[in-house]
């Protein structure tokens, strides 16, 4: 038992050292995004401020309000990963008054420690609390991440998906390790004291081991800091509110309209094209050109593109005159900026790779 105790409280302080070290470098680094490094950093530290408790407890227990500021700061720790997920996902995101209700909860527990001082109950009700807010602000952080997709998807024709995969990753290995938690409670709850300490271990490696992987992530790949706007709208919450899009009598016109622009045109060649930058091109609200295409054609502004991007790379490469290209030259040729969202599309609409249907085109 002796040794587990060693090990845990090693792994604490390797965990907080890192942790504290990493805070300091996403709060003093230069970056186009120091909102949300300083979010992380944040967030770090009051995790790091967490895990002290495996390596100098003892301390804690002879100083109460230090005590209870470190119990009840865990309750921060989920308000701050909300506000880091919603600051990379939109890049406007601000600090407003109102998000000082996310504090209530720690303001709460720490007087309430402070009063009883820490005593069975309050930890009782704190540990009932704190499940329920684990919960609530997960729930928030998935609904964040869906609609950043969603406006994605609707908005642009280069979908920004790294930033989605990364934190959606992380919040689901966040559940995984919470899942530890919940179990050294339940083991505490029926009696089973002697199996707490190799749960804490693994709670350790784990916070270790996912720590470490969230920020050299986030270090190594600083593009997942761009972010969309927050005051876009997806097509569902603009209908929802009362927005009936355009008219019926005029709504297969308006299609052809602008198919025959897309044809026309060709303004899917830039592989920067947004859905309000098409609008402009189009002379139309992009409100309404949204509600044309996410909604009446059924299909999302990053798909509806794409097609017309894969039906123009089909042409150059079933074109004998154009075998000797590459396909990675074709592919921004025609207005995609990845290899893998290439051929992501072009699969999805061909069933076939694009080396596979040139390959057949030309030997017909």
């Amino acid at each position: 038992m002796e040794n587990k105790i060693v090990f845990i409280s090693s792994l604490g302080k390797i965990t907080f050292f890192l942790m504290i070290v990493f805070s300091v470098f996403l709060c003093t680094v230069k970056s186009t995004k120091r909102s949300s490094n300083r979010i992380l950093g944040f967030m770090l530290l009051l995790v790091a401020f967490d895990l002290s408790g495996f390596f100098i407890g003892g301390w804690f227990e002879e100083h109460l309000s230090l005590n209870s500021l470190k119990t009840a700061s865990s309750l921060l720790q989920m308000p701050v990963f909300l506000f880091y997920v919603l600051s990379v996902c939109f890049s406007n995101f601000r600090f407003r008054p109102v998000h000082l209700l996310h504090i209530v909860l720690f303001v709460a527990f720490f007087t309430l420690f402070k009063i009883t001082s820490l005593s069975s109950a309050s930890f009782r009700l704190y540990a009932v609390f704190g499940e329920l807010q684990w919960f609530a602000y997960m729930i928030a952080v998935f609904v964040s991440l869906d609609r950043y997709k969603r406006i994605q998807l609707e908005n642009n024709s280069q979908a920004n998906s790294k930033a989605y995969q990364w934190l959606f990753q992380f919040t689901v290995l966040s559940c995984v390790a919470h899942g530890f938690v919940l179990l050294k409670s339940c083991l505490q709850y029926v009696g089973l004291d002697h199996l707490v300490l190799d749960v804490n271990s693994i709670i350790s490696i784990s916070t270790l081991a996912i720590t470490t992987w969230f920020v050299l992530k986030a270090l190594y790949h600083p593009q997942l800091f761009t972010g969309v706007e927050t005051n876009l709208r997806t097509v569902k919450s603009s209908l929802r509110k009362g927005d009936s899009g355009l008219n019926h009598k005029l709504l297969k016109a308006e299609i052809e309209r602008l198919q025959a622009f897309m044809i026309n045109e060709k303004p899917y060649l830039d592989f920067e094209l947004t859905l309000q930058k098409l609008a402009t091109q189009f002379d139309t609200p992009d409100k309404e050109l949204s509600i044309l295409i996410n909604h009446h054609m059924g299909k999302h502004f990053f798909d509806f593109v794409n097609e017309y991007r894969i039906e123009e790379a089909k042409t150059i490469l079933i074109n004998p005159d154009e075998k000797d290209q590459t396909i990675l030259e074709v592919l921004y040729q025609v207005g995609f900026n990845s290899k893998s969202s290439f051929y992501t599309a072009f699969k999805k609409l061909t069933g076939k790779t694009p080396t596979v249907f040139r390959k057949e085109r030309l030997s017909l």
